[in-house]
């Protein structure tokens, strides 16, 4: 399983056509190679103030609009702002990656648990 994106500018109308055209092709494509998209994970972010924010369509069904989208663990939303991603708790990854820790060693010892602590929890409460 794969992401795929699809990025242009469309600040024209032959920009939104040859977006769609990409889209149609796309679509030709997968099906030529017997690959289903997942329709609900589709989205369109537009990006900039003044777009138009034209429809597209993947197949038959129009893909909706999305206000944000995370891309290699960055959310960035609308407006190219990342502060969405300044709002998420870091306890929430820094308890993830504990219980990591704890379901891979054998031994719940200080000697072993701190060093693995300090390396690969304590980042992430600092930034």
């Amino acid at each position: 399983m794969t992401d795929t994106k699809l990025c242009g500018a469309v600040n024209t109308l032959e920009g939104r056509d040859a977006t769609q055209r990409d889209l149609d092709r796309l679509e030709r494509w997968a099906n030529a190679n017997l690959i289903k998209f997942n329709q609900a994970k589709c989205k369109v972010l537009h990006w900039h103030r003044g777009n138009s924010r034209y429809l597209y369509r993947l197949g038959r069904k129009v893909v909706e609009n999305s206000p944000v989208d995370k891309d290699l663990g960055v959310t960035v939303d609308e407006k190219l702002s990342v502060s969405q991603q300044c709002m998420v708790s870091p306890e929430s990854k820094e308890n993830r990656v504990l219980g990591c820790i704890q379901r891979s060693m054998a031994s719940r010892l200080k000697d072993g648990i701190l060093p693995l602590y300090s390396a690969l929890v304590t980042p992430h409460l600092e930034y």
